[in-house]
């Protein structure tokens, strides 16, 4: 039987979300309906709402979300009713890539995760008249009380209760990203010198991350003076001030860098990170900028050894690695609740703009329990 919820809704020239009521279809084959109990705003959701990704309006949003199974499609056997679940990206599952196991390097995942809607062009949500609404967004579109979510999105974890579960949310995305550039992709051996640019949500998760590793120097850059002070207290051993100089005259006094993270999505700044790296020195992208976004560089500089990476979703098997995370922060070592700022869902308007304006470094709505109607 159909379930009616309320969902944040982006239309297309709408500055913020609204909040609608929305009709959800039973879950299909490979799907389950799971009650939200919060959910990260992330820049990608901003980027959408302001015309920056080619996302089909309108359509729920949200893709860092975190609740509990309420029911589950046919044939679903990984998850039953009660489970709770962390929500991340999805993948077609079929592909080369899929089946080696590297969800992130899915062939379509652009298409899948972005395209709001299922693999068919169908979509579980409507208004309440019956207009279609895009769905499933990275699998999900969590920005909503309750949502029907692609299983391959899903991952089963342990909370203590739902205050815990919701300040988990954005492990899914934002956390993954950035700890797992460092982890699975970058892996500084001992004594590299590990450098962020970024002191947001994804690069201070990077710097926790760092800290894990055997990494002599961790570096982070920002122009915030509070961002670059909880750097230091999430494990940065220097921090850069673009403000204080220009950023090349920066850096060249930074010494040897071995791994540079660019999280930023400028265009200007990656080329500096390039530059900066040590002959054999990498650095993993994960900062979108806008379509069509070129930098220019040495081709001699790559050809002495320097590698560029671009990294999705952190190269994350998230099955494993989502557990692995929230295994870390409850030992104390990954301390994203330093990151993350609860909202209720008529304050969403406001956790908007402090995410636009970096007051906030990590949102989550918060979503109170509401019953299926």
């Amino acid at each position: 039987m159909p379930v009616v919820t309320t969902a944040a809704v982006a239309r297309e020239g709408a500055d913020g979300f609204s909040w609608e009521p929305v009709r959800l279809e039973d879950p299909r084959p490979g799907e389950a309906l799971v009650r939200v109990v919060g959910a990260g705003l992330c820049h990608t959701d901003l980027s959408v709402l302001a015309g920056r990704l080619p996302v089909p309006l309108p359509a729920v949003l949200g893709h860092e979300g975190a609740g509990i199974v309420e029911a589950v499609g046919a044939g679903v056997s990984a998850f039953v009713p009660g489970d709770r679940a962390l929500l991340s990206f999805t993948n077609c599952g079929h592909c080369p890539a899929c089946l080696r196991g590297r969800p992130t390097a899915c062939a379509t995942f652009f298409r899948t995760n972005f395209s709001a809607g299922r693999q068919d062009g169908s979509s579980p949500i409507s208004t309440a008249d019956g207009e279609r609404l895009g769905g499933r967004f990275f699998g999900q579109s969590s920005l909503a009380g309750r949502a029907v979510v692609d299983v391959r999105s899903m991952v089963k974890v342990t909370a203590a209760d739902e205050d815990e579960l919701a300040m988990l949310a954005p492990i899914g995305c934002g956390i993954q990203t950035g700890a797992g550039a460092i982890l699975n992709v970058l892996r500084p051996e001992a004594g590299a010198s590990v450098i962020v640019f970024g002191a947001g949500a994804v690069g201070l998760s990077a710097v926790m991350a760092a800290r894990l590793t055997a990494a002599g120097r961790i570096i982070a850059v920002d122009r915030v003076a509070s961002r670059l002070d909880l750097a230091l207290e999430l494990g940065a051993t220097d921090v850069i001030d673009v403000t204080a100089g220009s950023l090349p005259d920066l850096l060249a006094k930074a010494g040897t860098l071995t791994h540079a993270l660019e999280t930023t999505g400028a265009p200007a700044v990656l080329e500096q990170a390039i530059g900066a790296l040590s002959s054999t020195g990498v650095v993993a992208v994960v900062g979108a900028p806008a379509a069509g976004s070129r930098v220019s560089f040495d081709v001699n500089a790559l050809i002495e050894g320097r590698t560029i990476r671009g990294v999705t979703e952190g190269a994350s098997d998230r099955v494993t690695f989502i557990p692995a995370l929230v295994d870390l922060h409850r030992q104390g070592r990954l301390p994203i609740d330093r990151l993350i700022r609860a909202y209720a869902p008529h304050d969403l308007d406001r956790a908007v703009a402090d995410a636009r304006s970096g007051a906030t470094l990590k949102p989550v709505i918060r979503f109170p329990r509401e019953e299926a109607r």
